[in-house]
């Protein structure tokens, strides 16, 4: 598991698209120097990619196996210096940091959808800004439920054959069997606006990390393959990913926001 959410995001063009469409707005709005949190940062693979621009980094997350993977990575990049800390820690419960610590917070690849209750996403959105300096932007992904259901056919043909299952994982959005044994959270782009509009905090926007491409990835894969029409596929999606529409159909979204 731990390899796979490593490799996930560059195991093809269309999954790089979150990526790289996440590393477009980062370096928009990353302060030039500072500490920068990685909270639910899994096996490093953001940490990494911000590491080796300069930037200094904690990481932490809550399974022992990812942040063991990440300090093999960490040792074979001789990026030792940039990581001030790796640790193992909740994204509900920073303590272990004191209030406006880092000059910059992420949370992405969707670790807050695994927070398993409303109150528990909200305390983890106010932890997140509570640890960020003033001033400091916070960036924090999600896994998109419209986005998801333009997926759902392709990718979970026997789920949603199970009509009780998918009928309330469509209501509630909340799945209690995501890849058959984890909870997941689905947001509406509303949804996900109104949690990020904590007090003391400015909303600067909400992207669309696949955008159009979302629920198709073979098309998306196979247009890949024509490097200028790629190109400008790619160049489309930063145009148009931050247009309400287009992050709410979208597999995964990010919010940027700026701490007051």
């Amino acid at each position: 598991m731990v390899e796979k959410e490593w490799n996930r995001l560059q195991a093809d063009a269309y999954h790089k698209l979150e990526f790289d469409t996440t590393m477009h707005f980062l370096e928009r709005h990353l302060p030039k120097r500072g500490l920068v949190l990685d909270a639910g940062g899994g096996p490093g693979r953001y940490s990494i990619a911000l590491a080796k621009k300069k930037h200094d980094m904690v990481l932490l997350d809550l399974t022992p196996e990812n942040l063991e993977f990440a300090i093999q990575k960490i040792g074979r990049e001789k990026l030792g210096n940039r990581f001030k800390a790796v640790v193992e820690g909740n994204i509900v419960d920073l303590s272990m940091f004191e209030d406006k610590t880092f000059d910059a917070v992420l949370c992405l690849g969707g670790a807050l959808s695994h927070v398993g209750s409303e109150k528990d996403r909200k305390k983890a959105v106010s932890e997140l800004f509570r640890v960020a300096k003033r001033n400091a932007p916070v960036f924090v992904s999600v896994m998109g439920i419209y986005g998801t259901m333009l997926d759902g056919p392709r990718k979970w043909p026997k789920d949603i054959r199970k009509t009780r299952y998918f009928l309330d994982v469509v209501r509630t959005r909340d799945d209690y069997s995501w890849i058959g044994k984890y909870y997941s959270h689905f947001f509406t782009r509303a949804e996900f606006e109104r949690l990020m509009r904590a007090p003391k905090t400015r909303l600067l926007e909400i992207v669309g990390l696949e955008g159009f491409s979302s629920g198709n990835p073979e098309a998306a894969n196979a247009l890949a393959k024509d490097k200028k029409a790629w190109r400008n596929w790619v160049n489309a999606h930063l145009s148009l990913c931050t247009n309400p529409s287009v992050a709410d159909l979208s597999a995964h979204m990010m919010a940027i926001s700026r701490k007051r």
